[in-house]
């Protein structure tokens, strides 16, 4: 990260520097949200050449072959809302722009000492904290999906999030007559996920049903959505997860869903263990626009939990 974030910096040119660095403790660094807004840092559309592929390259570190694959499916979406939506073009292209996408950069990059970066658009936060070589903050993390599902006929549909979906309903599916009231938590699902643009996960005590409660079924599709989450993310960020998982134990990890239970439904569900939480919804436009988000229960942004 900060080989690819050293090499951004040096092949721009000053004016674009000065968009896209700020201080590590800058209040910017904090002002995260995935809406469709005004943003600071340097615009992908404000590059070409050396300083475009320089940035792709800051984004790639971030993130998995996956993940970095999910962000452009995200990017293209914008194509496809600039083609739906109606009003003047050149508004239109103003705000749906598969380079409306904007990377900062907090700090100075090197092997010592403590800075950031993000990138951040419509429907992707992806927000990083390194001290001395280390990545110390990974999240917030932020992917959205709309449309999520554009369906051009057999084998041609296209599903960005749409595993994150699956493996959880898959769960939900699998409970028992006596287990299902206690995983589906209701009928109506929240309008959103909680929490968006504010600086620290909203917490409130876990619902649902437990690992240790669950079948053998549904442990091994709740593994299976826990690592499509991480699939996203490098292998550096995958072990430290991990690790605060393991030595937590699976055990109190809980999963709950509302809404409804079948394809096109409203729906929402969340898992929340000791060290993390995520928090999908799909509700908007008739439950073809996804929200999903992981978060640090011990806090975001490097930050302790509450500031």
């Amino acid at each position: 990260m900060a080989q690819a974030a050293s090499r951004f910096v040096e092949v721009l040119d000053h004016s674009n520097q000065l968009k896209a660095i700020f201080t590590y403790d800058d209040p910017e660094r904090l002002n995260w949200h995935f809406i469709p807004r005004e943003r600071k840092g340097l615009g992908l559309w404000d590059l070409n050449g050396a300083a475009l592929e320089a940035a792709e390259d800051l984004v790639r570190s971030g993130l998995s072959a996956t993940g970095y694959h999910k962000v452009l499916e995200v990017r293209s979406l914008e194509e496809v809302l600039y083609l739906f939506e109606g009003g003047e073009e050149e508004a239109r292209r103003q705000k749906r722009n598969p380079h409306k996408y904007y990377v900062s950069i907090f700090g100075a990059p090197g092997p010592k000492g403590l800075w950031g970066w993000r990138f951040e658009g419509h429907h992707l936060s992806l927000n990083f904290s390194v001290k001395d070589g280390k990545v110390v903050s990974s999240t917030p993390e932020f992917f959205g999906a709309n449309p999520g599902l554009i369906d051009a006929g057999p084998g041609r549909s296209l599903r960005v999030l749409g595993s994150r979906e699956d493996i959880a309903r898959s769960i939900l599916k699998a409970a028992s007559e006596s287990q299902r009231d206690k995983v589906w938590l209701s009928k109506e699902a929240p309008g959103d996920i909680r929490g968006g643009g504010v600086i620290q996960p909203i917490i409130a005590a876990a619902e649902g049903v437990s690992y240790s409660e669950m079948n053998p079924e549904q442990q091994q599709l709740l593994k299976k959505l826990i690592g499509e989450y991480l699939a996203a993310v490098p292998a550096t960020v995958v072990r430290e997860r991990m690790k605060m998982i393991e030595a937590d134990g699976m055990d109190d990890i809980h999963f709950g869903w509302w809404g409804g239970s079948e394809r096109n439904e409203p729906h929402h569900y969340v898992v929340q263990g000791k060290s993390f939480i995520i928090e999908y919804n799909n509700t908007q436009n008739e439950a073809n626009h996804v929200h999903a988000i992981w978060r640090n229960l011990g806090g975001d942004f490097n930050l302790p939990a509450g500031n």
